[in-house]
């Protein structure tokens, strides 16, 4: 599948948010319960609401998932889905170091505090390998391009910023 990502437009916005606790040297991901990725580990997020920024959404879904507000998130990154599906996802990638409330587990999320020497990335989206690390850790901002058919990556671009 061919994908001409010059005029490529999204069908879904979304985000996801990366709490990071620098002191520990661990980032707040979730074992996602239920919809698109359900069983996989994740950072929390969301469908963005119409009215609503992309900041704005990153801080309402890890509230809803998790019971954590995340404080002064930046923005690092965006993630352009093509499924073979048909489905096109556009996400935004938030950071945070700094957050309100301790996580819960909720009908959505189970909370998992992770080194960042030691992401599970055998239990994620096949993408995280090529850009979360060095986001996480060295605070680079990308582009990342995938196409997907359901879990099966089978291309991948990401450009540096």
């Amino acid at each position: 599948m061919t994908i001409d990502w010059q005029t490529w437009q999204p069908g879904v916005r979304a985000t996801l948010m990366f709490i990071i606790d620098e002191a520990r040297r661990e980032v707040l991901l979730i074992r996602k319960k239920r919809g698109l990725g359900a069983g996989k580990i994740n950072g929390p997020g969301g469908k963005i609401d119409p009215g609503e920024t992309s900041e704005q959404c990153a801080v309402r879904e890890t509230q809803e998932e998790l019971g954590v507000t995340a404080l002064n998130p930046v923005h690092h990154g965006e993630l352009w889905f093509q499924f073979v599906d048909g489905l096109r996802m556009h996400v935004d990638v938030w950071l945070a170091t700094r957050h309100e409330g301790e996580p819960i587990e909720t009908p959505e999320a189970l909370p998992l505090w992770t080194s960042l020497d030691a992401l599970p990335f055998d239990e994620m989206w096949a993408d995280d390998e090529h850009w979360l690390a060095q986001t996480l850790v060295e605070r680079r901002h990308f582009i990342g391009r995938f196409v997907f058919d359901n879990d099966t990556m089978l291309s991948h671009e990401v450009k540096w910023l």
